[in-house]
């Protein structure tokens, strides 16, 4: 059963009002790290993964006593049992969807290739109509929260193998070698402790990304970013618009679900205008949409990470922690002729988060979210030090 990986946390098949009791691993030594391979569809820039279920389905009514404004009625797995709406990421609808659970089977690692496979026995997830996977990639059938909710895949997993509530993620550039996402405490094999900057992720009171949601804390993964510089200058906006407001709107977030960085307009302008003039000696061309800065590739050298363009940091709150993006992370070959600053316009105040870190931005970059001490590691491009994600190899022990 595939899924796209969904780091926006905007988990439409996950119930945060669940009360989740512990899932027992299978008989046998604790695993120290679960892991999955993503992979990136080239038609959707969707990054996606493979979890194996049992069938039939095994309704779970008892986990949503507490659901008491929800309907109760027959559903996929031919039960009683309660309904909640599903919200499906990539087309902003919203559908009904029933609360299951079922046996799944995934692999465990040390660190250096794959371990055994261990199952999960009472996983649970929600079954929703088929309509639900419009707009996902050939094959999908769901999504695969990794949010801050009490059955999301992360806490699920750490519940059920007693490991920490921390995982790390890696996503390929490529389209034909995998990235990693690793469940559990670190290391995750790529040196971590000589790769991580820690900036501390932010909780937004207000979940306004769906209707039927709203009250609740939003899932979704916030940092606090204080400036942006091109080229080690500021770059002149509106920095109230990197606060979030009293309705959760503003601010940055991290996202899997946007293939490319989503700007607040004023923002997007700004940042526009400030790498144009950095760029200034190479030829500008007329825009490929979705972007709206293009550049002649003739004009533009190589190096280590990327294209030789300037660099784009986001200053965070922390004393001299800067996320800095490479040509690798900032740029998009759209053609043989042409890159393309990739960052989109994301429209205007107030219903909009100001800043959306997409998943080009995050490729072959280690990040690590530690949801105890709500704090997220993150290492910068890894081509700067000879590293990708597809570095770890996904193949078993010997």
């Amino acid at each position: 059963m595939a899924f796209p990986c969904c780091c926006s946390m905007l988990l439409f098949l996950l119930c945060s009002l669940v009360s989740l009791s512990s899932s027992l691993a299978k008989a046998g030594a604790k695993p120290t790290q679960i892991v999955l391979p993503i992979y990136k569809d080239a038609s959707t820039l969707q990054y996606l993964t493979q979890i194996r279920q049992r069938t039939p389905l095994v309704p779970a009514s008892k986990r949503c006593e507490r659901c008491s404004w929800t309907p109760y009625g027959p559903g996929c797995t031919n039960a009683d049992t309660c309904w909640r709406f599903t919200d499906n990421t990539v087309t902003r609808h919203a559908y009904s969807g029933q609360v299951a659970s079922d046996v799944i089977s995934i692999n465990s690692t040390d660190g250096k290739g794959l371990g055994k496979v261990v199952t999960v026995p009472q996983f649970v997830f929600f079954c929703a109509r088929t309509g639900n996977a419009d707009g996902l990639a050939k094959g999908v059938t769901g999504m695969a929260g990794l949010g801050r909710t009490k059955v999301a895949l992360p806490v699920q997993l750490a519940t059920a193998f007693n490991l920490k509530r921390k995982f790390g993620l890696c996503l390929s550039s490529s389209e034909t070698t995998n990235g990693v996402v690793i469940f559990g405490d670190g290391p995750y094999n790529f040196d971590d402790s000589n790769l991580l900057q820690y900036t501390s992720l932010i909780i937004n009171k207000e979940n306004n990304q769906l209707q039927i949601l709203i009250g609740e804390y939003s899932p979704e993964y916030f940092i606090g970013v204080k400036s942006i510089k091109i080229n080690n200058k500021i770059v002149n906006l509106n920095t109230t618009l990197l606060k979030i407001n009293s309705e959760g709107f503003g601010g940055t977030k991290i996202s899997t679900v946007n293939p490319y960085t989503v700007l607040e307009t004023s923002i997007y302008n700004a940042v526009i205008k400030a790498f144009v003039n950095e760029l200034k000696n190479v030829t500008r061309v007329p825009p490929v949409a979705p972007f709206g800065a293009c550049f002649s590739w003739k004009n533009i050298g190589s190096t280590r990470v990327g294209p030789d363009v300037p660099n784009i940091d986001l200053v965070l709150e922390e004393k001299d922690v800067v996320w800095r993006m490479y040509g690798a992370n900032s740029m998009v070959r759209v053609n043989k002729d042409v890159l393309c600053l990739g960052f989109v316009d994301g429209g205007e105040p107030p219903f909009v988060t100001s800043i959306v870190i997409g998943g080009h931005q995050l490729e072959d970059n280690l990040l690590t979210f530690d949801l105890v001490k709500l704090k997220l590691g993150f290492s910068s491009s890894l081509l700067f030090r000879q590293k990708t994600c597809s570095n770890y190899k996904l193949m078993p022990n010997a």
